[in-house]
């Protein structure tokens, strides 16, 4: 039986037990977000959380580190290289790997550090999930015929909710030009940025390589593309048949979606040139934007460009003298957001 004089010491317990589970609980949303320097990129599986989380606070330091924030329940990871003496406002460009890949395989194979370097632009490398093969989630609420890609594809993973929230990450920490923020990406990556025009108003221009569009786009903001595409390419086949491989992408001819986004801009007829390999068809829109399809004729499932050792998935070796990094930039840096 608890004595009268007890009473004093069980409520000064009490009061220093929810003090410290006050304490515990600002400590654990403060490492909610945190910074690691080790390239190890976790995977996680989905769950039912809120996807409306505000922008992380992050420090985001000069050359390349990577970090991590919760999004949708979720602990994802990315990338950023961010050049030495940046000064503002920059342009910001969003590098999406292909399916199996990784932030830290895209920044190591494509070229975009070195380039940022020397032009003065920020590059961040998000990691899609997956416990075996890591995927982004490019059709919707995985509740479509397609599902793809992966784990994140099957489960409804709300990847363009974490892109645009790491986009504001970075807004939040550094001088970013806010007409001047792209997005480009390899395969499943390149499938991500047509879902991240389709579904915000974010981005100024999009560069996807070997990919195709598969989310429902009935009325996207205009925005300017650039799309390169070898033409033996079996995993996402230039004619819109279904692709080889894992994901076996069944999207529309590519002619199509080019078609598609030129009415979205409201093109003029394209001017077509041909150099060997390569085709460049280029339509001239509205309020200075562009709508460019590059195809290679001896090229497969690549970034061309990359170093056969870097490429992500099979790819004949293209005799081609383009490079997709660079190209992709020269587009991006003449089409800002009118």
């Amino acid at each position: 039986m608890t004595r009268k004089h007890d009473w004093p010491w069980i409520v000064a317990a009490v009061a220093a037990a929810s003090v410290l589970a006050i304490l515990l609980w600002a400590l654990f949303s403060y490492l909610t977000v945190w910074r690691f320097d080790s390239q190890t990129e976790p995977t996680g599986t989905p769950s039912s959380g809120a996807t409306s989380e505000p922008a992380s606070q992050v420090s985001l330091e000069e050359g390349s580190h990577a970090y991590t924030m919760q999004w949708g329940g979720l602990q994802r990871s990315y990338r950023v290289f961010v050049p030495q003496g940046l000064s503002g406002p920059a342009p910001l460009v969003v590098m999406l790997h292909g399916g199996g890949g990784s932030g830290a395989h895209a920044e190591k194979a494509y070229g975009w550090d070195q380039l940022a370097a020397s032009q003065g632009f920020v590059v961040a490398y998000p990691s899609g999930l997956g416990a075996a093969v890591s995927a982004w989630n490019v059709d919707g609420g995985g509740d479509s015929d397609r599902n793809c890609c992966g784990q994140s594809g099957r489960t409804g993973v709300d990847d363009v909710g974490f892109v645009l929230n790491m986009v504001r990450t970075i807004q939040a920490d550094l001088p970013i030009d806010a007409n001047r923020i792209f997005a480009t990406g390899m395969s499943n990556g390149g499938i991500l940025s047509y879902s991240l025009a389709c579904e915000s108003d974010v981005f100024a221009a999009i560069g996807p390589t070997s990919a195709t569009m598969l989310v429902d786009c009935p009325n996207p903001n205009p925005i300017s593309v650039i799309h390169i595409h070898g033409l033996l390419d079996t995993s996402v086949p230039f004619d819109g048949s279904k692709g080889g491989g894992m994901a076996s992408i069944d999207g529309p001819p590519i002619e199509t979606v080019i078609s598609a986004w030129r009415k979205t801009d409201s093109c003029a007829a394209p001017s077509v040139s041909t150099e060997g390999v390569v085709t460049t068809s280029i339509a001239q829109c509205a309020d200075g934007r562009t709508v460019e399809l590059i195809t290679v004729a001896d090229a497969g499932h690549s970034w061309p460009g990359t170093p056969p050792s870097e490429q992500q998935g099979s790819a004949p070796t293209s005799s081609a003298p383009i490079e997709s990094t660079q190209v992709i930039w020269q587009f991006f840096a003449s089409h800002p957001k009118g």
